[in-house]
């Protein structure tokens, strides 16, 4: 069976999407042909009585234990540097990038999602209270003895991922290859921020999209992809930032296409996403199965030239 280029997110998962919801899920997903599974160390604090996270990874690791084989069959994608570390208020307390942190927090995810390594490993949220190097350094150390595979870099200015890179480079060490920020059809007004959007720097550009494309060692993962149901719903409201004339035109544009190809909005925009150029990982987060079946069908999509001309055309 051919992998889809799809990430499950599991951000909710063992909090509000049930265990027996997202054992099934899971179950699907794999079955369907999917390979990445999305987590971090501090999912989902925010949502948890305990202030803290590790419930994700902790589902992962239940259903991982349960399914005998199956870590063969999947890649554990999870991050560090943002789980809350005391009772103070976020982000200022969060674990952050430290060379100590980073090696505290791996051995906790390993625990949780009851593997001996991870196939990438982000720094979730930049730190700039420690020196590039140090963190740089860390992440090399665990790649070199095999306790993660690639490393990424999420949320972060594309100044500061190229001088890390520059770094390990300088060093013979592992370096960034995959970069995770916020990506979809519809694009932010520049300089309006958005509900909820923690990170400064959280957003794909256009120097994101070409620096991706002028390097063949480096993915792009893209979250919110379906702007929190937006596409199906027109009626939820994104958010100020995608209130602008440029979208209105996309609307049109994304309607018409899937108007002529009989899908959705959602299959369209992630068809748009992973046969571009450059091609697009997709993380998506579900919670019924119908949904998980969409986005799968949504990747596998072949968007027909003149309609991929007419969705880059729009805005």
């Amino acid at each position: 069976m051919t992998a889809v280029n799809l990430a499950l997110g599991t951000m909710l998962f063992g909090i509000k999407v049930p265990e027996e919801t997202s054992f099934a899920l899971l179950d699907q997903f794999v079955d369907a042909g999917g390979v990445w599974l999305d987590t971090a160390d501090c999912y989902s604090f925010w949502a948890d009585d305990s202030g803290h996270g590790g419930a994700s990874e902790r589902l992962l690791g239940r259903w991982l234990a349960s399914r005998p084989g199956v870590r063969d069959r999947v890649r554990i994608s999870t991050k560090v540097g943002a789980e809350p570390m005391d009772d103070g208020e976020w982000p200022a307390n969060r674990q952050g990038l430290s060379g100590a942190a980073i090696a505290t927090a791996v051995q906790g995810s390993l625990r949780r999602l009851g593997t001996d390594h991870l196939d990438l490993y982000w720094a979730h949220m930049e730190d700039r209270s420690v020196d590039l190097a140090e963190t740089a350094e860390a992440l090399a150390k665990l790649a070199a003895d095999g306790t993660v595979g690639r490393l990424g870099a999420s949320n972060h200015p594309l100044w500061r991922v190229e001088r890390a890179r520059g770094i390990a480079r300088s060093h013979g060490w592992a370096e960034y290859t995959a970069l995770q920020l916020r990506h979809s059809y519809f694009r932010p007004r520049p300089g309006i921020a958005v509900p909820g959007q923690n990170h400064r720097f959280g957003w794909a550009t256009d120097e994101t999209l070409d620096y991706v494309h002028s390097d063949p060692e480096l993915t792009l993962w893209a979250y919110t992809t379906l702007l929190y149901g937006h596409y199906a719903r027109p009626d939820r409201d994104p958010g100020e930032a995608y209130q602008h004339v440029g979208n209105e035109r996309r609307a049109a544009a994304l309607g018409q296409v899937a108007d002529e190809l009989g899908v959705t909005p959602n299959q369209v925009v992630l068809a748009w996403l992973t046969g571009g150029e450059p091609a697009v990982t997709p993380i998506v987060g579900v919670s019924r199965p119908e949904q998980l079946t969409e986005a799968i069908a949504g990747v596998t999509l072949e968007l027909p030239a003149e309609h991929r001309a007419l969705l880059d055309a729009a805005g």
